[in-house]
């Protein structure tokens, strides 16, 4: 141990001449604490939001997506297509059918975004954990079946096991109009409803149909193409690796895009959103951080027969300022370690036990936490420094200024 951290030590914990000084001590160890501790719960949530909203996505979005550089449609029986089977880690190519139509119910109608997929997509895909109402159901030998998102049933007024169908109309690709009977320029197909989904996000509760492939396949004039590939991958694949892989067997004149990238407004809109609520806390933190220069300060002060007296017997400039910046930083470190374990403490009792819940009209009960230990190390640093700039600017100006009255005293 160096001289200055044993004298900086000593001075901590050793009794002041007036009271006020430790407690201001102690308020300096407080402040820091709390505020290191707001940041790694309020990281800790955000990260729960971001767990929560990414869980809400993949039940929809395909973990990998393929689309067409150029042009809508790509062939599903093209070699390339075929060889994404052979990635190590790829448990099902999907074909998907999607555009946009009119859907018509009984009660009214309502644009909407169909996704034709084939019969085996409930077994592959995490729709089925989204379910409100009904079954998930897209054919059987007589009728061909939709799951719609809960706002378009509602706009149309059908549920689940309706008796009516559901009337879907989609322009014809390769005629024109016909002024004289516009109905004959749309394709038209009728579905039953099996069953309403929600994910709480209008992007897809306000707009997805979900419909065989074959149906979307007619309603849109296709015949074997697909607007897109969804690949589902096996539980413990590494998606960064497929995906590279399916990239070079296609070529550049393929996109392939993992669900961050898929959504890559939302997820930067959420993390823009957690970092500048860490700056502003950061912030706080700063003016906290006062009551570390006022304590230092009076420190400082009240031990200035020991400085002079270290003075007078040979300590220079350099070694007195670190014993009373060694001294600051301890009570910085002091408020980091508490508030950075209290944060962990607290953020472990919310994810285990949901202390603090949002209301029953949420998704989840309680605030959903995360802790990201890169956050807690960013945290741990941010406050290591700002309390270190605290300590450094009292320590630089009056250590100084003291030591040059007594250096002039002594001549």
């Amino acid at each position: 141990m160096s001289l200055s951290l044993k004298i900086a030590v000593r001075y901590l914990f050793s009794k002041k001449s007036h009271t006020a000084i430790n407690a201001i001590s102690w308020v300096a160890v407080c402040g820091v604490a709390v505020s290191a501790m707001a940041m790694v719960c309020v990281l800790s949530v955000y990260n729960g939001f971001n767990l929560l909203i990414t869980s809400l996505y993949t039940d929809i979005d395909p973990q990998i997506e393929i689309t067409p550089v150029l042009g809508k449609t790509l062939d599903t029986e093209s070699p390339a297509v075929d060889s994404l089977r052979l990635i190590d880690g790829v448990a099902a190519v999907v074909p998907v059918v999607s555009d946009n139509a009119l859907a018509v119910g009984q009660g009214g109608q309502i644009p909407v975004t169909v996704k034709g997929v084939p019969d085996f997509y409930a077994s592959v895909s995490g729709i089925g954990n989204t379910l409100l109402d009904g079954c998930l159901a897209f054919e059987d030998t007589l009728v061909s079946y939709t799951v719609l998102g809960v706002g378009v049933a509602n706009a149309i007024k059908v549920g689940g096991g309706f008796s009516s169908p559901v009337e879907l109309y989609a322009p014809r690709r390769m005629a024109r109009v016909n002024m004289l009977n516009p109905s004959s320029s749309f394709n038209k197909t009728e579905v039953f409803c099996s069953g309403v989904f929600s994910v709480s996000q209008p992007e897809y509760d306000d707009k997805f149909v979900f419909v065989p492939i074959r149906e979307a396949r007619r309603l849109f004039d296709y015949t074997t193409e697909a607007t897109s590939i969804e690949l589902r991958l096996s539980d413990g694949a590494d998606t960064e690796s497929v995906k590279k892989q399916a990239a070079a067997l296609l070529g550049d004149g393929f996109s392939v895009k993992d669900i961050f990238e898929q959504q890559a407004e939302a997820f930067s809109m959420m993390k823009i959103e957690k970092w500048i609520t860490f700056a502003i806390l950061a912030f706080v933190m700063m003016i906290a951080a006062f009551n570390i220069v006022g304590s230092v300060s009076m420190l400082i002060i009240d031990k200035r027969p020991n400085v002079k007296t270290l003075y007078s017997l040979g300590a220079d400039y350099p070694l007195i300022s670190r014993i009373f910046l060694v001294e600051g930083f301890l009570v910085s470190a002091a408020g980091t370690v508490a508030g950075v374990v209290a944060g962990l403490l607290l953020s472990a009792v919310q994810e285990h036990f949901g202390l603090l819940t949002m209301g029953d009209s949420f998704i989840v009960e309680a605030y959903p936490v995360k802790v990201v230990w890169s956050d807690v190390a960013a945290v741990t640093a941010v406050v290591l420094a700002i309390g270190f700039a605290a300590a450094w600017y009292p320590v630089r100006y009056l250590t100084r200024r003291r030591l040059k009255e007594w250096s002039l005293s002594n001549q």
